[in-house]
């Protein structure tokens, strides 16, 4: 008999071979246990650009009502993309949207296993970035200077008094850009972070580049600082566990330096490129968990890596591809495990955790993509091809469900 799933789950299809994966997932891997209630919106390309890019809204609402949400890779078109999908705009990050609209944290793990040593040798800890999810140049306005002139940030208040900072002195072409952020998603940033790392029992390290960015980074430095002295210092004191602060240039060379087994908070971009980093020095960027945490208790699973471009042309010439799609089963079984959690159902918990266990012990039995053929020193491995892969974690999810009955 199939699990039984109370409220809806968010369901967020993408683009490219992630989406081609996420089908075959939910074939092979989810319903033949979960009787699957979700809620679909499809945020494929195609389908942003017919709804005017409506539809990743309507989702991000959508995850504020139901709570949880699992979100397939989407592609962020530039140019190139605006071509070659007829687009009659160049749509903005679906993640970005979303992660506006829902604030929070995204917090991001490398998904361990013994055969596949980090490339950092000392890290012998899973490293948790912990990202800002709203505002910097993700949701940044931006100028093509054609000829001379020139730049001011202007800040008019509602009641009328204006500011206004010169920024530069175009003598001929140039761009300009202008960030943003708010107090009080910095705030939620940063008790996010402190939250989590008591949760996990983690230190917790933040870092930006306040020595340059006096006003912007600083205010970000000061708001983790008060908060931490307020709220948090004595329950850190009490776990036995540090904050600190340092500059992002000497916390890269820290967290090289490391054993890992700590959480390193970054804000918005600094987050996107150090949670790169730190997955692929682990292994591979399909081995990554990611989830967004908003200040009201919402949360968002999805897969670090984008669409996977390359295999997408090739499953299109009818070539087999070998790709790897652990961080989206991870997002599947981290979403299921959540609204277990929420709807008081252990079944599903106990599914999700099942799920996670069949796809680490398939690849400790050195079956797995290609990707982790070249990193893995298993003395007997075998590539598998994408649908090999997820039938070989069925044959354990199977035998391991039926161990269980």
């Amino acid at each position: 008999m199939k699990i039984q799933m109370k409220t809806p789950l968010v369901e967020m299809d993408g683009d490219e071979m992630t989406r081609i994966l996420w089908k075959d997932i939910k074939e092979i891997l989810l319903e033949p246990y979960v009787d699957l209630n979700t809620e679909y919106y499809d945020l494929g390309l195609p389908n942003r650009e017919a709804t005017k890019d409506q539809v990743t809204i309507d989702a991000a609402n959508a995850n504020k009502k139901y709570g949880v949400s699992v979100k397939c890779a989407t592609i962020t078109p530039n140019a190139q993309r605006v071509e070659e999908y007829n687009l009659s705009q160049m749509w903005k990050s679906p993640n970005g949207t979303i992660r506006a609209i829902l604030d929070g944290t995204v917090f991001r793990a490398p998904i361990m296993v013994s055969s596949i040593k980090p490339a950092v040798r000392n890290w012998t800890q899973p490293i948790v970035i912990a990202r800002h999810a709203f505002g910097d140049v993700y949701r940044a306005s931006e100028i093509r200077v054609e000829e001379p002139g020139t730049a001011k940030l202007v800040f008019t208040t509602d009641s009328g008094t204006e500011f206004v900072e010169e920024i530069a002195r175009f003598e001929g072409p140039g761009v300009l850009q202008g960030q943003f952020n708010k107090d009080k998603s910095i705030e939620s940033f940063a008790r996010s972070c402190f939250e989590y790392a008591l949760s996990e029992n983690k230190d917790l390290w933040f870092s930006t580049k306040d020595t340059i960015s006096k006003k912007y980074d600083h205010r970000f430095k000061d708001i983790f600082q008060e908060i931490f002295d307020a709220e948090y210092k004595a329950r850190f004191d009490e776990k036995g566990i540090e904050y600190f602060y340092t500059l992002i240039d000497d916390a890269v060379a820290r967290v090289i330096r490391s054993k890992g087994g700590f959480i390193w908070a970054c804000k918005n971009y600094d987050g996107d490129v150090m949670s790169d980093m730190v997955s692929t020095a682990f292994g591979s960027l399909a081995m990554m968990t990611s989830v967004l945490v908003s200040p009201d208790g919402n949360y968002e699973y999805e897969a670090a890596h984008g669409t996977v471009t390359r295999h997408y042309y090739k499953y299109l010439k009818g070539e087999e591809t070998s790709t790897n799609p652990v961080a989206t089963i991870f997002a599947w079984s981290g979403a299921l495990r959540k609204r277990g959690e929420f709807d008081e159902n252990p079944d599903l918990i106990h599914f999700a955790d099942d799920l996670e266990e069949s796809v680490l012990q398939t690849i400790e039995d050195g079956e797995m993509t290609g990707d982790l053929i070249l990193l893995s020193d298993h003395p007997d491995k075998k590539k598998l091809s994408s649908t090999e892969f997820l039938y070989a974690i069925r044959s354990r999810l199977d035998a391991k469900r039926a161990a269980a009955l």
